[in-house]
């Protein structure tokens, strides 16, 4: 889909009502692509991707706030959270198949026993907890929570711009050796940003978003816009030559 949707065309295409939209535009939690000059919401596919991701969390039972805080935090992995999706919708399936042959079942053969097992959703329950703990249970997500909490929707917009800009510093100096003095002291300034702005970064957490900006998916697309082609791999290797430095140490 190339062309940009209306609000109007969005809401027949998802679902989601306009006054929803419209709600999730107001708190900062999905903004429009653009605006007319007649003030009219427009919408494009990166858009409608993160509307997903939304709808995802929403199934995993989060708060809006919640959601809007998850997927600002500079380690949002949105594969993980496709994924889970995906296992999710399995779990949610499979049991309404088992209400459907039971349901059937008694059209067709009566109540034989009283078996309420097939009502049980024990499985979905214990897989929205288990993705709930990992999201949201975390004590870095706790401390994002905190640090954030109080901020307004500019300054959290301002406290990311700095931060996909420590990426366009990577950029300039890309084509350096990814060992040198000068990308150890920015991998060490992105280091301190995260701890100062998100939550505190050990070195293990920081190789962790080492090896995620390079993976090929929206962090590599993301960092690489910001810094150029090829921007995402050289922080990689750069913080992997930091932390192992440190390790020795």
């Amino acid at each position: 889909m190339n062309k940009k949707m209306t609000v109007n065309e969005v809401s027949k295409l998802t679902g989601v009502s306009i006054r929803a939209l419209q709600y999730y535009d107001n708190i900062g939690l999905l903004k429009p692509s653009e605006y007319t000059q007649s003030g009219y919401r427009l919408y494009d596919d990166t858009v409608l991707e993160r509307l997903q991701q939304i709808l995802l969390f929403k199934e995993l039972e989060f708060s809006l706030k919640e959601i809007k805080e998850i997927m600002s935090a500079p380690d949002f992995d949105r594969q993980r959270a496709l994924e889970q999706q995906i296992e999710l919708l399995t779990l949610k399936k499979e049991h309404i198949e088992k209400l459907i042959d039971f349901a059937r079942g008694i059209k067709t053969m009566g109540v034989e026993k009283m078996d309420f097992s097939v009502f049980d959703t024990g499985k979905i329950k214990e897989y929205t907890k288990r993705a709930r703990e990992q999201w949201g249970e975390t004590p870095e997500y706790r401390e994002f929570e905190e640090k954030s909490k109080n901020q307004t929707d500019v300054q959290q917009k301002d406290v990311m711009t700095n931060f996909m800009l420590i990426f366009a510093e990577f950029g300039k100096i890309k084509d350096q050796d990814p060992a040198s003095e000068t990308a150890c002291l920015q991998v060490k300034k992105l280091k301190d940003y995260i701890s100062e702005h998100f939550y505190h970064c050990s070195n293990e957490i920081l190789s962790g978003l080492g090896k995620m900006y390079a993976d090929g998916g929206e962090f590599t697309e993301n960092i690489d816009s910001f810094g150029g082609q090829g921007t995402a791999v050289f922080t990689s290797k750069a913080i992997e030559i930091y932390c192992k430095r440190a390790d020795e140490e």
